[in-house]
């Protein structure tokens, strides 16, 4: 499926992949809006998207867009405490990409929404101050501090 065995693995493990050509299915192309290969789309068990990654990638990079995407799909099904904790995970094991100052973002959204808890949402904002200082993530968290 892919080259790269940790992608492949991952894949298998947590997906259930599905591949289509743009040229031979342009009804599932134009249902999901995809204008461009490779598109990579993570659905959520009815079909609605929840992650989408455009182009090539390199290996920890797809591999930290694959984590976000599982995250996200978490998120969205109100599975909060999953969410959060696949959010911090990707801060660990992906510290130094872009979407690790994501993740901490919403790592904060998922504790808040579990527990209802705005200190939460503090906690966050504070955690920019050290960590992803410069990222769009942090100006987003601001209102919080």
């Amino acid at each position: 499926m892919y080259p790269d065995p940790k992608v492949s693995e991952f894949i298998v493990l947590n997906f259930i992949p599905l591949r289509l050509h743009l040229k031979k299915n342009p009804g599932a192309m134009e249902r999901f809006g995809v204008q461009w290969t490779p598109t990579v789309l993570i659905l959520d068990p009815v079909g609605t998207e929840r992650h989408r990654i455009e182009g090539y990638l390199p290996v920890d990079e797809f591999l930290v867009q694959l984590n976000i995407g599982l995250a996200h799909a978490a998120f969205r099904a109100n599975k909060f405490e999953d969410a959060e904790r696949r959010y911090r995970s990707i801060i660990e094991k992906f510290p130094d990409t872009d979407a690790a100052a994501e993740s901490q973002y919403w790592a904060g959204v998922s504790k808040y929404k579990a527990s209802n808890d705005a200190s939460a949402l503090k906690q966050t904002a504070q955690a920019f101050k050290t960590r992803y200082s410069d990222s769009s993530w942090a100006k987003k968290a601001s209102v919080w501090a």
